[in-house]
């Protein structure tokens, strides 16, 4: 699932994907946002993303259904 993760005074977007569920993230953040603590996101390389929740400006997530490769219509 592909999230893209805005902060506050800053122009640029942070995007990154993982094997999270929607459910699984969204009460992750809302946990983090009330009780104003670091939200950590780790992404399907391995990568990890620390953002203070005071800084989050918006969490868009994807969808979770898998990309389909190829040119033809299934």
């Amino acid at each position: 699932m592909e999230i893209k993760i805005g902060v506050k005074h800053s122009p640029r977007e942070i995007v990154l994907d993982t094997d999270e569920s929607a459910t699984e993230l969204a009460a992750r953040i809302d946990e983090s946002i009330r009780a104003e603590s670091l939200l950590t996101f780790t992404d399907n390389k391995g990568r990890k993303v620390l953002v203070p929740a005071p800084a989050l400006s918006y969490v868009e997530l994807g969808s979770e259904s898998a990309r389909r490769v190829g040119f033809g219509a299934i």
